[in-house]
């Protein structure tokens, strides 16, 4: 019965439009009213437990340091440079979302700073491309540049780029 009470619940939240995180919290509480174990003071608590994760709070950090190199330029720079590295090979346009994610990654160190720094600025100009593709081209490689400190990152990008 339970799990009736959980897929009804998530199914007709997600139905009416409400985001994931709060129909999933409904969820919970409407489980918690079934199961006859209701407490508020226990649902406020796990809300608020599940807000205080530190690596959750820099996210925005992040993206914000991504917007700042936009601002200042520094995506578009390096841009230029992936172009002028890659730009006339057939499907450019992948290689440079690619080889800007990696070279950006060496200086940002944020997988969240290099996706949001280059997708702004490439997405606009990967229109031909497949829907699915286009996002996907810089959110894929973006972990790949933060696995090891700035020079070795470039060490070996420069190692396994063909």
């Amino acid at each position: 019965m339970s799990i009736v009470v959980f897929l009804t619940t998530l199914i007709v939240l997600m139905v009416m439009g409400m985001p994931i995180a709060f129909a999933l919290m409904l969820t919970g509480v409407a489980l918690m009213y079934q199961l006859n174990f209701f407490d508020a003071q226990l649902v406020a608590q796990n809300m608020v437990a599940g807000a205080d994760i530190y690596p959750l709070m820099a996210v925005p950090c992040f993206i914000l340091a991504g917007e700042l190199m936009n601002a200042g330029g520094i995506s578009r720079r390096i841009i230029n440079l992936a172009v002028a590295m890659v730009g006339h090979i057939k499907g450019g346009l992948g290689y440079v979302a690619i080889a800007a994610t990696l070279l950006l990654g060496c200086f940002s160190g944020s997988a969240l700073a290099d996706t949001a720094a280059v997708a702004t600025l490439l997405i606009p100009m990967m229109r031909t491309y497949p829907p699915a593709g286009i996002a996907f081209t810089p959110y894929s490689v973006s972990p790949l540049s933060t696995d090891k400190p700035p020079l070795p990152r470039m060490e070996s990008s420069t190692v396994l780029t063909p």
